[in-house]
C-alpha cells in the first residue's frame, strides 16, 4: 500500500527565515511518527502546511499515493486529517461545544454535539465539560478540548503539536493508550514533542529537523535520551548542578486565604496557607484546574478580592494592592498563557518589553526611551538564544518555545525579589529548558523567592527546595524536596493528605528543615 502521507521537497520561505528547506517526510498507515527538533527548527510550519493553514512555496504533498493540494483546514479535514495546535485556536467567549461546532456543518445541534463530546471525553479518559466557557479553562483544560475536538472527526491522520506539554503523568498515560489504539485501527499519527522519554516510549520512527532541514531519521526505541538530544541540538545537554543553601527571611506569607469563585466554573480557594523564603523555590504540583490559576491571579494582583492581611509581602499587607504596585516592589510574573497574557502577538518584542519594564531605565519624564528598550530586548534575545529577526520582530511570529524563552528572559533580567512562574518550560526544547532551569536556580541563589507552578513532576523535583500540592482549591502541607516521593505527590494530587493536626506538624518540620543551615559541601545534581 502507498504511504498515508508523503512530503517531497517541501520548502517555505519567510522574509527573515527559510522555515522549511526541501523537506522529505513519509508516514505509513498506522504509524506513530515523531518529528523532533529545537524551537524554531520548522516543525510547526511543516505541520501547518500539511493541515492547509500555510501554503508551501515549493514541493508536493501526496495522500494515499495521490498528489493533493490542501488549500485550507476544511479541505484537510475532508481528507481525514485532524490537528491539535500548540497554540490553541479557541474563542474565549464561547463555550467548549460552541467552539467545536465552528468546524462542523451549519445546523449542527449543540445538544447532540455536547453528548458526543461527553462520550468521546469519557471514552478517552479526558475530562471536558461542553457547557463551560473557554475563558474559565486553564491551559491544561484547553488542551484537552483541542484533543477531543480532533478525535471527534475520527481522523485517518492525526497531527499532535506538543499535546502533553501541560498534562499530568496520569493523563499522558491515558493519552498514549488512546494513540496506540488509534494506530492499531489504522490511524497515522504525527507526534511533535520535546519530551524525549515520550518519543522513545510511544513512537515507531522519528524524523529529526534542525534549522529547517531534515538531519536524520531513526528508530527512537533504539536510541537513548542523550543520543536523541545530540541528534536534535548537535551537542550534549548541560548537567545541572544544584547547590544546597539555607533559606533566607520570609519574603511572602499567605495566611488563611479564602476566595469565592469569580465565575461559575472557577475553583474557590479554601484556607490556603504557606510561606516563601528569599533564596527558595517553592514548587506547586497538581492537576490543572484545581485552583492554580486563581492562586496566581491573587498573588500577581490581577485579582484583588483577597483580604489585605491574607497576603504579606515582606511583612506588608498587600491583598488589595494593584499588579503595577507589586511589580514596582520587585514582583515578576510569567503566566501559563504565552499569547494574550504573557505577550501581545501583534506587538514587537521591544514593545512587549514594556509590559513589565516601566521603570526609570525605560521611561523617563513620561517619554519611552526607545533606544534603551531596543538594547534590553536585543540582550534578552542574545542571552536566551531566542530565534527572532530582532527586537522589532512581532511576538506572534515566533515559535512557541522561542516566545516562552523571551517572556522568561524578560522577567529574569529585571532581577526580581519575588518571581511567580507557571509552566516555565511548556513547549520548550530540551536545550532551552535546561537553560531556563539554570536561570531559575541562579535567581534563587541570588536571593530571589520563586513560586513555581508546573505539571512536570520531574521539573518540580529538580528545581524545588520544598513542594506543596494543590487540589480542589486547597494546599497540602509542604514537604522537603529530599523527602518527596512520586507516590506521595500522586496521592496528594487527589486531595488525600494528613488531617489538619498532622499537616501543622509536618509544616513546622518542613519550615525548620528549610531554615536549617546546609551541611558543608552538600550538593545535588
Amino acid at each position: 500500500m502507498p504511504p498515508r502521507l508523503a512530503l517531497r521537497q517541501i520548502t517555505k520561505i519567510y522574509p527573515a527565515v527559510r522555515a522549511n528547506d526541501a523537506i522529505d517526510l513519509t508516514v505509513e498507515a498506522g504509524e506513530i511518527h515523531a518529528v523532533l527538533g529545537e524551537n524554531g527548527a520548522g516543525k510547526s510550519t511543516l505541520m501547518k502546511i500539511i493541515y492547509g493553514v500555510v501554503r508551501p512555496d515549493a514541493g508536493t504533498v501526496q495522500w494515499d499515493g495521490q498528489d493533493v493540494q490542501i488549500a485550507n483546514p476544511a479541505a484537510a479535514r475532508a481528507l481525514g486529517l485532524g490537528m491539535v495546535f500548540q497554540h490553541f485556536s479557541l474563542f474565549d467567549t464561547l463555550t467548549v461545544a460552541e467552539n467545536i461546532a465552528l468546524g462542523l456543518p451549519t445546523g449542527t445541534s449543540l445538544a447532540e454535539l455536547s453528548t458526543r463530546i461527553e462520550h468521546t471525553a469519557r471514552q478517552y479518559g479526558l475530562d471536558v465539560e461542553p457547557q463551560r466557557h473557554v475563558h474559565t479553562l486553564s491551559v491544561g483544560e484547553r488542551q484537552r478540548v483541542e484533543i477531543v475536538r480532533a478525535l471527534l472527526g475520527k481522523p485517518r491522520l492525526l497531527i499532535l503539536d506538543e499535546p502533553t506539554s501541560v498534562l499530568t503523568p496520569q493523563a499522558v498515560s491515558r493519552l498514549f493508550e488512546v494513540l496506540r489504539r488509534l494506530a492499531a485501527e489504522g490511524c497515522s499519527i504525527l507526534y511533535i514533542s520535546h519530551k524525549l522519554d515520550e518519543i522513545r516510549t510511544l513512537c515507531h520512527r522519528c524524523t529529526v529537523m534542525r534549522a529547517g532541514r531534515v538531519t536524520g531519521v531513526c528508530d527512537p526505541r533504539q536510541e537513548t535520551e542523550a543520543s536523541l538530544a545530540r541528534l536534535m541540538i548537535g551537542a550534549d545537554l548541560p548537567v545541572q548542578q544544584r547547590q544546597a543553601r539555607p533559606a533566607g527571611a520570609v519574603r511572602l506569607r499567605v495566611r488563611g486565604l479564602d476566595l469565592a469563585p469569580a465565575h461559575p466554573f472557577a475553583t474557590p480557594l479554601r484556607g490556603v496557607d504557606f510561606t516563601l523564603h528569599a533564596g527558595e523555590i517553592l514548587g506547586v504540583a497538581g492537576v490543572s484546574g484545581n485552583g492554580q490559576q486563581e492562586l496566581m491571579g491573587v498573588l500577581s494582583g490581577e485579582d484583588r478580592r483577597a483580604a489585605p492581611e491574607a497576603l504579606l509581602y515582606e511583612g506588608q499587607a498587600v491583598g488589595r494592592r494593584s499588579a503595577a504596585w507589586r511589580r514596582a516592589q520587585g514582583l515578576a510574573f510569567v503566566p501559563e498563557e504565552r499569547l494574550g497574557r504573557g505577550a501581545v502577538p501583534e506587538l514587537s518584542l521591544a514593545r512587549n518589553l514594556l509590559l513589565s519594564h516601566q521603570g526609570r531605565q525605560t521611561v523617563r519624564h513620561g517619554w519611552i526611551r526607545l533606544g534603551v528598550v531596543r538594547d534590553i530586548t536585543a540582550d534578552i534575545i542574545g542571552r536566551f538564544h531566542v530565534k527572532a529577526a530582532g527586537p522589532q520582530a512581532l511576538a506572534g511570529s515566533l515559535s512557541g518555545g522561542n516566545l516562552q524563552k523571551y517572556i522568561v528572559g524578560r522577567e529574569v533580567v529585571r532581577q526580581p525579589r519575588l518571581l511567580l512562574i507557571a509552566q516555565p518550560t511548556w513547549g520548550v526544547d530540551v536545550g532551552a529548558a535546561a537553560q531556563i532551569r539554570a536561570e531559575l536556580l541562579a535567581l534563587r541563589d541570588q536571593g530571589c523567592a520563586i513560586l513555581l507552578i508546573s505539571e512536570e513532576l520531574d521539573e518540580l523535583l529538580e528545581l524545588s527546595d520544598r513542594l506543596v500540592v494543590m487540589a480542589k482549591g486547597r494546599l497540602s502541607p509542604p514537604v522537603a524536596r529530599e523527602q518527596a516521593s512520586r507516590e506521595q505527590i500522586g496521592q496528594w494530587m487527589s486531595g488525600l493528605w494528613p488531617d489538619d493536626a498532622a499537616s501543622a506538624a509536618s509544616a513546622r518540620g518542613a519550615r525548620s528543615a528549610a531554615s536549617a543551615p546546609a551541611a558543608p559541601g552538600a550538593a545535588h545534581a
